[in-house]
């Protein structure tokens, strides 16, 4: 068979899957739809963590919540946990180079508490995460060569990196009051206090973070350390024993290189046993199509992103998977799918990556199975950048948006107009996702 013959039907392939599995998929409804209340971020840090004040959150309100959203079992319909990421950033020309600004570099990434009523989520309380002695952990990178340099809001100033900074995007909170999230830098998975305090910090193998303010633990695949940039952890859940903590990898990794990576459609899921602290499972996920999931102009297979997932029970979950401007929600399988950890896949990536191949299976990989839920095609209104996801039980699940706390145009000062987007936290009546 030739290789362009192999493409073609792999391509037919997909598009058949793809289609069936809309056409299959049963309504969804929104049953609610609540936007995030204008509250100033200086305003939202010193009621959470008042020993660090913003000087200057330069018009720049509480944004970012829906980077993930996750209801606790037995809780009211209503209330939800949500988490910041690392702040809110921009881009400045300088000379003809591109200068990464943090506009606010003193806001630390920070787990909210909300209340959804009458089409307003208002937050209940505010938990800032902190190092072990009590320090803001911040939203700055950790490391320089791999994360990139940040400066201040005019793009003037160098900023320092920091080993303690989260770039957070998943979240789950535990019976006993603790939080669990993943984030994008290292990437990592944190383990939290229930008052913010950083526990523990799980890195890939062979990552050294010098000057850390908190453990930090050499616990995941030493391939991790190859995520692609801003590409890290994205969404995680926990099983309804806790034992067990699944993660989803944004992006397929940059390996052996950036351009095999981005052309790759093959990520992971991780499966990490909390009492051991150690990875107990590893799997291939394939990503859509790009341009057969959200066609657009100049569309590209990097636009393809997980970004949450949710645990249903021990082998299955949902998994939100995305473009900036689509999404959808997938029923997972983890029961038939290879488990390559501990693997040449996870743990170097060597001699050949995994993301090098058309398909996992051309090296004996089986992926994880997936259904469609639902396309985001079949609603409207929706806001770009979906983010979180949880269940509130079996016919009813809550997506929320990734505002990228409103920032808009920046000017000379570092002040911003705006974007006009919101945070919106949207409950979905779905087809019975045990079924």
């Amino acid at each position: 068979m030739s290789k362009l013959y192999r493409v073609v039907l792999l391509v037919l392939a997909s598009v058949f899957s793809l289609v069936m599995s809309v056409s299959a998929a049963s309504n969804v409804t929104v049953v609610a739809d609540a936007t995030l209340v204008d509250i100033p971020l200086s305003q939202a840090q010193a009621i959470g963590l008042p020993s660090a004040p913003i000087a200057n959150d330069r018009g720049i309100l509480l944004g970012g919540i829906g980077s993930d959203l996750y209801h606790a079992a037995g809780a009211p319909a209503d209330e939800f946990w949500a988490v910041t990421d690392r702040g809110p950033n921009s881009e400045i020309e300088v000379a003809g180079e591109v200068r990464y600004t943090a506009l606010t570099p003193e806001f630390t990434p920070t787990i909210v508490q909300l209340k959804i009523a009458n089409g307003v989520a208002t937050p209940m309380k505010y938990v800032p995460i902190v190092t072990s002695t009590g320090k803001p952990v911040t939203g700055l990178p950790n490391i320089d060569g791999p994360d990139p340099l940040f400066w201040d809001a005019t793009a003037a100033n160098k900023l320092a990196f920091n080993p303690n900074g989260l770039d957070v995007e998943g979240l789950v909170r535990t019976k006993n009051g603790e939080f669990w999230v993943v984030e994008e830098y290292r990437p990592s998975l944190v383990r939290i206090s229930a008052a913010g305090k950083v526990l523990a910090r799980y890195v890939p193998k062979g990552v050294s973070l010098v000057g850390a303010d908190y453990p930090v633990i050499e616990a995941l695949p030493a391939a991790y350390a190859q995520r692609k940039g801003n590409r890290g952890f994205e969404g995680m859940t926990i099983s309804k024993d806790e034992k067990t903590i699944f993660i989803v990898l944004q992006s397929p990794l940059s390996a052996p290189d950036k351009s095999t990576g981005d052309r790759s459609r093959t990520t992971r899921i991780v499966k990490f046993d909390v009492s051991s602290a150690t990875v107990t499972g590893e799997y291939a996920y394939r990503q859509e199509i790009s341009t057969l999931f959200n066609p657009r102009a100049k569309m590209k297979q990097t636009e393809m992103k997980l970004s949450g997932v949710a645990a249903i029970d021990g082998e299955n979950l949902l998994v939100l998977e995305r473009t900036d401007w689509a999404f959808a929600v997938y029923r997972v399988n983890l029961s038939n799918a290879t488990n390559i950890a501990g693997s040449v896949w996870s743990t170097s990536n060597a001699p050949t990556s995994l993301e090098f191949f058309a398909e996992p299976t051309d090296v004996s990989v089986v992926p994880v199975t997936k259904s469609l839920l639902f396309h985001s095609s079949e609603l409207t209104n929706m806001p770009e950048k979906i983010e979180g996801l949880t269940i509130i039980d079996n016919t009813t699940l809550a997506i929320a948006n990734d505002n990228d706390f409103d920032v808009g145009t920046v000017d000379a000062a570092g002040n911003n107009k705006g974007s006009g987007k919101k945070c919106r936290v949207i409950i979905l009546k779905v087809a019975d996702i045990t079924k």
